[in-house]
Formats: C-alpha cells, structure tokens, sequence
C-alpha cells in the first residue's frame, strides 16, 4: 500500500480576500472639491454690466444702496458656497443623508458579525456536548483482516442515528455561519478575522473553526490492568499466521495478554515462518515499558538454548483447525529448528462447529492453559475473543509505564517525522483509503463500505472543511486511474487540496536517508509502518471501516493521544450511493 504534522492555515481565499488592505470599510465621499477661484465662464448669476452700471448711478440714495445691499448679499453668499465647498466644510456637523444611511448600514453589519459570532460559539458547545466521553472510533476487533468494527457512537445512550443527525446539522449550521461571514467581510476588503479584532476589538476575535471542531479526545485514566511479572524460566511461543502484518501485530497483542495471565515469558515467532519484527517494532521499548525482560526474539532464545528450541506442550485454543495451523505452517515451523513435543489438541473442541469462536474471560483461560511445562504455544490468537474489550482499550490491558506498548520502531518513526516536516507541516489530514479486494468484501456485507470515488470525495471534502487543514495524506492501495479522480474531486473553494503520497526513492531528498542507511528500504513491511506511523501523526484520521491496517492506526493514535473528535471512518454513517449486484 501506499499510505499517519503545514502550520494550521485557512484553506484558501477568494480574490476578494486580496483586496487593498489600507482600503476603508465604506469609501467616503471622493468627490474633488471645487476650486478655490469661481469659475472664469459666463454664470447664471453673472449680473450684466449694464445692470451695474444703473446701479452705480443711483448709489446715491441711501434707500437704494439699502436695497442693493439685500439683492447682492444673498448672490454673493450662493457664490462664497459653491465656489469654497462648504459642505465639506459642515459636513462634520450636519451630515448628508446618504452618509448617514452608509453609517447605519456599516453599524448593522457589524452587529451581524457580533450576532454570528456568538450564534458559532453557542453551536460549538452544543457540538462538543454531543460528543461520548470516549469519542473517536470503536476499538472492537473480530473477523478477518476486514472485519467490520462499530461506530463510536454506538456506545452513547443516543441511538446511532439521532446523534448523527444531530452533529451533520450542527456541521452544517457552523458552515453556513462562516459562510455568512465571508460574504459580509467582502465587501470590505477584510482577508481575515485578526485583522477585525485589531481593528474593532476582542468581542470581533472569532475562533478557528477547524481548532474548535476537532479536538484532541483525552486517554481514559481508569484503565483496567494487570501486570506482567513472568517467571525468568517458563515461555509462550508466538505463532501468528491469519492475513497481513496487521492482523499479526493484533496475534501478538493478544499473545502478551495471555502471556501475562500465565506468567511467562513471549517468544517471537522465526523470521523464516513469519515477519522480521525487528524491523518494524522497537522490541527493546517494549521490555523498557514494563522494567523486565517480557519478550525475546526467536534469536535470542535460539542463542540462549543453543539452536535446540522445543515447543513442550500445544494448548489449542481454535479448534479447527487445531491452533489454526495446518500441515504445511507445521512443517514451516520444524525447517526453522523447531521440535514438537506433543499433539495439536484443542482445549474446546466443540467450538469447531461455530462459525466463530465464543466469548471467553479470564477465568476460562487459567485452568485450561496453566502448565508446569517450560515452552508452551496455543496458536494463532487473532479470532480469539478474550475479554476484548479489555485487551482492546487505549494503552492495552497490561501494567506499563508508556504510553503504548507496541509501536514502530524508533527508526521509522524519525523517518515518519522527517517526512511530515518535509512534506506535510503540523496540520494534516490522513486518509487511509482501503480499495485493493474491498469491492466484493464490502458488498456482501449488510452495509457496504465500498464508496464510489464522487461520494468518497464529498466525505474527505467535509472532514478536511472540518479540520481547517490545506494537505491531505493518501495512505492506499487504490489504483493511479482512482486517486487521479479523487484528486480531481477533492476542492475547496474552487481550488483542489493537495493529496500527498510517499515518493519513491530520490537521493536528493533526505527524509528517508536513515532507512536505505540500514538497508531497510524498499521493505514492503516497513513501507506499510511507515505509513501507519505518518497517519498516526496527523491532525485528523479517516479510516476505511473494516480493515486491521485502520484499526492498528487508530491504537496507535489512542496510545500517543493524537485522537481527534474528528476521526472517523470513510462517509461513516452513510452508504454507497450505488451497490452493484453480487455475482
């Protein structure tokens, strides 16, 4: 597959936003003012020379001068007022109508921004209210490599469907006030509400919608735990064989579960029947979490027993078939310098004829399991359901003191890092974008998962709307002909967001030095690492609803406490908008 921090930034602005900034909000009057000298063309008030003249011949009445005097002031006055511009000049004290109207219409919108402002921080605690005091995703594990995990909302008292009514139409309303405030800061020349609180103070502060809406969801404190204080001479083999590395890492999650529940000490499974976990886990993370040696590599006991490994006791715990391995993992496991002392025998042989095994607790596991015996192995545990809940809950059921236990090694996660402050900044979107075999898994299912690339889009357009974040990480197995359309599909404000894959391999950039450094690139396992380890940095997560790949990504990002209220699935709460026909 090709596969979880730019600085938090708005999306992008309209070429409204650009405007001058040193433009006022509402332009005064511009008009130029008239010369100081009259105008030196004929006037309508011009008096004729001959009219002067009569007049300078009868000035000598006083009476006459009197009324001369009452038709001239008056002319002379209308002059001084056009000529001087004296509206300017008691413009201050007597104010035209139509700048009175301007004035009234700029305090109204103001207090429109006001108004709008309050109405978004009203709709965010309503939103933040809604959300479950463990909101994020539902950390059920069961079926296969795709199998279906439940919403988080499922656990709240709301039912699925009111609650997620709810949030779309707060979503949409908090939408459609940022929308209104744009439209009204337009006309102004404003790019930025900063730029409003400068101006006209805090009460015009509005918070960043993406810094609201998605928020980091807190790591329960109460966590149910046992510890781990294996005895230093007694050991469970790991055997892990049921899909990819993600339903391994799920095996050996559950191995170190049992292991602490029988007190002995987890052997990985060979390299040479199994991956090379040394390459993708920090394994010596894994003992410095809980201050004792808890788990050694096939190598090291292979050292300690000098190459004479010997599995004393198989307890199955699938029943069909017994411990989940047939004759040909059986044969793997002996060419590795494996010997086997014992028959496969299931401990609840009836449980071959479910389709999937019980529900099992803790006290059903120690009478069946315990042994003096010094190696015992009890299959694969990926389908195993033993106290899931508790084994699946953030930072797992055993006494440590990390944050998680298992995790990429401390070399993919600098790569990760380093490609994240290359590529990707602070503020991300990832996507895990599930395509290769999904089509005819998701549609026998009782509700599709499989979405078509259009409405895919619109989900991925809203979350990143959501988040305020410019870039999107693509984590996929999809087709070029796909992420092309995606790509195409995937706008805000009319410009695309930018969909980020790993490139391949350049010696000219250096994010990845330390991988080819260590001989380690081009590992199909530490490619699919890397990618989980960006994922789980980003600001947000969308996961595609039934894959393992998704659901290690999510414990990751529960155990470094990187989980958002925004983290969902893929168009979750939805379905396809078309479903083809089963064949």
């Amino acid at each position: 597959m090709s596969r979880d921090p730019p600085s938090p930034s708005h999306l992008s602005t309209t070429s409204d936003d650009e405007e001058d900034p040193h433009q006022t909000l509402i332009p005064q009057n511009e008009t130029k003012p008239s010369p100081l000298n009259p105008p030196t063309g004929p006037s309508v008030f011009e008096i004729s020379r001959t009219t002067a003249a009569r007049i300078s011949r009868s000035a000598a009445s006083p009476s006459k001068r009197c009324l001369i005097l009452s038709v001239c002031l008056p002319l002379v006055l209308v002059l001084l007022f056009f000529s001087l511009d004296l509206r300017r000049t008691f413009s201050s004290v007597l104010p035209a109508a139509p700048v009175a109207t301007s004035d009234r219409m700029r305090e109204a919108e103001f207090r429109a921004l006001f108004l709008l402002r309050n109405q978004q921080l009203g709709l965010m605690r309503l939103w933040n209210s809604t959300l479950p005091p463990d909101a994020g995703f539902g950390s059920k594990l069961n079926g296969s490599d795709l199998s279906p995990t439940p919403s988080p909302v499922q656990s709240s008292n709301l039912s699925d469907v009111s609650l997620r009514e709810i949030k779309s139409a707060l979503l949409e309303q908090l939408r459609v006030n940022r929308e209104i405030r744009d439209v009204l800061l337009s006309g102004h020349g404003i790019g930025n509400f900063s730029e409003l609180e400068n101006n006209f103070g805090p009460e015009f502060d509005f918070p960043n919608f993406g810094s609201e809406i998605c928020k980091k969801t807190e790591r329960p404190t109460d966590r149910r735990t046992i510890e781990w204080k294996p005895k230093k001479d007694r050991f469970l083999f790991a055997i892990c064989l049921s899909g990819q590395m993600s339903n391994h890492l799920i095996c050996l999650e559950k191995h170190m579960f049992f292991a602490a529940l029988l007190d002995r000490i987890l052997i990985l499974p060979s390299p040479k029947v199994d991956y090379e976990y040394s390459h993708v886990l920090d394994i010596e993370h894994i003992n410095k979490c809980f201050g004792r040696k808890v788990v050694m590599t096939f190598e090291e006991y292979e050292q300690e027993k000098k190459g004479k490994i010997h599995i004393n006791k198989f307890i199955c715990y699938i029943a069909s078939p017994p411990c989940y391995l047939d004759e040909e993992h059986v044969k793997k496991l002996k060419s590795s310098g494996v010997s086997i002392g014992s028959k496969l025998e299931a401990v609840w042989p009836e449980d071959a004829k479910l389709k999937e095994p019980r529900k099992r607790f803790v006290g059903d596991i120690m009478p069946k399991f315990s042994s003096n015996e010094e190696v015992i192995a009890v299959g694969d545990l990926f389908y195993a359901d033993v106290e899931e809940e508790w084994v699946m809950q953030p930072g797992g059921p055993l006494k440590h003191s990390c944050q998680t236990v298992i995790q990429p090694s401390h070399l993919i996660v600098l790569t990760a890092q380093r490609f994240v402050q290359t590529f990707l900044g602070g503020n991300f979107v990832a996507l895990h974008f599930r395509r290769h075999g999904f089509l005819k898994f998701c549609n026998v299912k009782k509700e599709s998962c499989f979405f078509p690339i259009p409405q895919a889009a619109d989900c991925v357009k809203r979350v990143v709307e959501e988040a305020g974040s410019p870039v999107i990480y693509l984590s996929t197995d999809a087709a070029d002909s796909e992420t092309t359309l995606l790509q195409k599909l995937v706008k805000l404000n009319g410009e695309e967001v930018p969909l980020v894959r790993r490139p391949e391999h350049n010696s000219a950039e250096k994010w990845d030095a330390l991988v080819y450094r260590n001989h380690m690139g081009g590992d199909a396992q530490v490619e699919a690492m890397l990618d989980k380890t960006i994922c789980a940095m980003a600001k947000v997560f969308v996961g595609s609803a039934g894959s393992t790949f998704t659901e290690d990504i999510l414990r990751l990002r529960r155990g470094w406490g990187s989980s958002s209220s925004c983290d969902q699935y893929l168009c979750q709460g939805h379905l396809p908008d078309f479903i083809a026909e089963t064949d």
